[in-house]
């Protein structure tokens, strides 16, 4: 198959796959609104069962550990705050329309969201590292948890050449971007901007996608993507997961923690604690559909 129809089959894929569900969508665009308050994010989540029970569900689940149970859906969004709140619908959705899409051996869907949810605990980490305020964190983790996803439809399509391009990965240096150009004449940073696109996802989430391969330099200015290309190459070495990515130098890694002022004495430590917030993480996992 030549490079042209292997475009489009990707293109066919995406536009295919479901548009995020209308009270996602409108949870998305009041949380963009300057003034809106959580009874304004109330009256809109309220109308959707699904999504009322996902937020109620993370409230009293072990990945924010409250003293006392929540009953309250204003209460929870006033205590999970406006901003994670939006991720959680993000997240929900995109991680629902994605399941069982991988049917590779050498990168199985086990592997990959084991990977993605490592990167999305790390960058959270690495934000609160820097400062970042806690209302914000929850976007570097949901924008690592969905870095890769322009990887589902190249292995779900191309399942036995995606297994070929990721034994390359690592020869004469290439890097996994490289070795995708080189099969299919796209890569996964390419096509995960097309689904960013295709969801209209804000600037966080597609700087993330579209711009974290830290190991050929394609890295955006975003702090967001700079934090998640870090996350991405820090799983690769602490080993989480596995979504075709190689280890990269270290030269590469400290000149990346300089460009966010992160000293790498910083990162002692660091895997040890990262294991033990990724298994908490995994309960937002499993109230976003992910894991059963």
């Amino acid at each position: 198959m030549d490079t042209e129809r292997r475009i489009k089959t990707i293109k066919r894929f995406i536009e295919r796959m479901p548009s995020l569900p209308t009270s996602v969508t409108k949870v998305l665009e009041i949380c963009n609104r300057p003034d809106t308050s959580p009874n304004d994010l109330n009256r809109v989540i309220s109308l959707d069962p699904v999504l009322t029970g996902q937020v109620m569900k993370l409230i009293n689940s072990a990945y924010y550990a409250l003293p006392n149970r929540i009953t309250s859906l204003t209460r929870a969004i006033i205590m999970l705050g406006i901003n994670t709140v939006k991720n959680l619908a993000l997240a929900t959705s995109v991680l629902s329309t994605f399941r069982d899409r991988i049917a590779c051996r050498r990168m199985t869907m086990d592997d990959f969201w084991a990977h993605s949810l490592g990167v999305g605990v790390i960058a959270k980490t690495l934000a609160q590292i820097t400062g970042v305020t806690a209302a914000e964190q929850e976007t570097y983790f949901v924008a690592g948890l969905l870095h890769d996803l322009g990887k589902i439809p190249l292995a779900n399509k191309f399942p036995g050449e995606y297994d070929q391009v990721v034994e390359t990965v690592g020869s004469n240096g290439a890097s996994l971007v490289e070795c995708e150009q080189k099969v299919f004449g796209v890569d996964h940073l390419h096509v995960g901007g097309m689904i960013a696109g295709k969801w209209r996802l804000n600037h966080d989430m597609q700087a993330a996608i579209t711009g974290h391969c830290l190991e050929c330099g394609d890295v955006s200015d975003h702090t967001v993507a700079i934090m998640v290309a870090l996350a991405d190459y820090l799983a690769v070495r602490f080993d989480i997961g596995a979504a075709g990515n190689r280890e990269i130098e270290d030269k590469v890694l400290i000149a990346a923690l300089g460009r966010i002022s992160i000293r790498p004495d910083k990162l002692e430590g660091l895997r040890s604690k990262v294991e033990q917030e990724i298994e908490r993480a995994r309960d937002f996992l499993k109230i976003a559909g992910r894991e059963d």
